[in-house]
């Protein structure tokens, strides 16, 4: 733990939090709610401070936050909070630097509960990100989208467009530390194949397909990207937009449905979540029908890179994969084996 940007954090965040307020405090000491390598987010009362990963792109990140804190977001994503007065900002951007990591506020709002699965807010994710992605196209914003690549291009600066969605980035670094964590082990040589089988926009290599990146995504969703707001009996809202930007829609369905098709989401579940986007006009997937071959590639994408992480972790932590990772893993070795117009069947 980096004791010197934690501590300035929870500074920061209590400054926000106390506007104006001098002299002695009673309130307790800031909670690290997270601190890893793609972020370190400290809490004091209702602000919450995050650090994000060394290396982010700061015009591009301001840039994702001004998409959180347009109008048209309001009651879709959760929006940045100012800083305090005094501390150094971005241009144009709720944005600063501590330690050498850019650094941002957000309101605290109160997570999806992993000990109630029962409970987990599948429709409503479905529906927030159907009125994400029909929030515009990118001349609805400022110019045009951003172009492919490890999402480094200049987003943000002056003339420039709004940023790329970083999911296909997210999966070709999750393949590169892979490959790091367990060089030539030829028991990776599955989740390999089936990178390799997936189309050069999926590897982050080209621009997706024609029609398919003018749409606002959010680029990394799960149920851990989900908070009630205000907390603890709020709307539930999306947060986190360091992946956010322009591009498939079909990526932000990728996940559960890679769940899905492993097995690891019972079918009622994805059907609930599938029925609700769908019934919010979801533009990812038809309205009616079959939505494979809209998901296919990006549901593929998502379980190498999964699988990639499951190998990587495992490595890092001196241990065999446990059984969840042995499923996404085993789903790698079906999508290789099967031929390429057979390639999103790997439920059987």
């Amino acid at each position: 733990m980096n004791t010197a940007l934690v501590r300035a954090l929870g500074d920061l965040a209590h400054r926000a939090a106390h506007p104006g307020a001098g002299g002695a405090c009673s309130c307790p000491a800031p909670d690290v709610l997270a601190d890893r390598a793609d972020g370190t987010v400290v809490r004091s009362g209702p602000v919450v401070a995050k650090a994000h990963a060394a290396g982010t792109d700061p015009g591009a990140l301001a840039a994702r936050l001004r998409l959180a804190a347009a109008p048209e977001r309001h009651g879709v994503l959760l929006a940045p909070l100012p800083l305090p007065e005094g501390v150094p900002a971005a241009p144009g951007a709720p944005l600063t630097e501590l330690h050498g990591r850019p650094v941002t506020l957000w309101p605290c709002g109160e997570p999806v509960d992993p000990a109630d699965p029962d409970a987990a807010p599948w429709e409503e994710a479905g529906a927030l990100l159907a009125r994400l992605h029909r929030t515009g196209s990118p001349r609805n914003d400022t110019g045009g989208p951003g172009q492919p690549g490890s999402g480094s291009h200049k987003a943000g600066q002056p003339g420039s467009g709004p940023p790329a969605m970083r999911g296909p980035a997210k999966a070709a670094l999750a393949v590169a530390r892979m490959r790091a964590a367990r060089p030539g082990d030829p028991a990776v040589a599955p989740v390999l194949a089936a990178w390799r089988g997936l189309p050069g926009w999926a590897r982050d290599e080209a621009a997706p397909p024609a029609g398919r990146s003018r749409f606002l995504c959010h680029g990394d969703l799960h149920l851990g990207q989900l908070v009630r707001h205000p907390a603890p009996d709020g709307p539930w809202l999306l947060i986190d937009v360091d992946d956010t930007g322009y591009g498939d829609p079909a990526w932000d369905l990728a996940r559960p449905a890679a769940w899905y098709a492993a097995g690891l989401l019972p079918p009622d579940i994805w059907l609930r979540f599938l029925d609700a986007y769908r019934s919010g006009g979801g533009p990812a997937v038809p309205g009616e029908g079959d939505p494979w071959p809209a998901l296919d590639v990006p549901a593929r994408a998502l379980t190498v890179q999964t699988a990639a992480l499951a190998w990587a972790k495992s490595a890092a932590e001196g241990r065999a994969p446990d059984e969840v990772e042995q499923v996404m893993i085993d789903a790698c070795a079906r999508i290789a084996s099967l031929p390429p117009e057979l390639a999103g069947e790997f439920t059987s």
